[in-house]
């Protein structure tokens, strides 16, 4: 048995773009920016959706939203994502990249939010 929850919203934006994708979710949403200097590609858009991660993505792609979903188990999250019919695409870190069908990006990564939040909104998966 494990536990996952969806963590957080992602705007990815290619890199060349993404200081400016920032300024314009900052500004669309009304929220302040924040960043951290061991985490470069990622600009915060804080409280931009209550209870999510919200944050701008610098990426060496095209584009695109992406879900980030935190797992006490992150085999098993994988695995369970997987037989739905997900498909591995990488591995970054602790983290599983899949695809899920219709062709979203997803990740898959270890507990990353306070303990208590994950205790009470996490949901349990045999």
């Amino acid at each position: 048995m494990h536990r996952s929850r969806v963590y957080a919203l992602l705007i990815d934006a290619p890199e060349a773009e993404a200081a400016r994708s920032a300024e314009f979710w900052s500004a669309a949403l009304g929220v302040p920016t924040r960043t951290h200097p061991s985490e470069p590609q990622f600009v915060g858009l804080h409280e931009a959706l209550p209870g999510l991660v919200t944050a701008v993505q610098a990426v060496d792609d095209v584009a695109r939203y992406h879900l980030d979903i935190e797992t006490d188990d992150v085999a098993a999250e994988t695995a369970r994502l997987i037989g739905l019919g997900a498909t591995e695409v990488t591995r970054w870190l602790e983290c599983r990249i899949l695809r899920a069908p219709g062709g979203h990006l997803l990740c898959v990564l270890p507990v990353e939010s306070p303990p208590e939040v994950f205790a009470a909104q996490a949901r349990t998966w045999p």
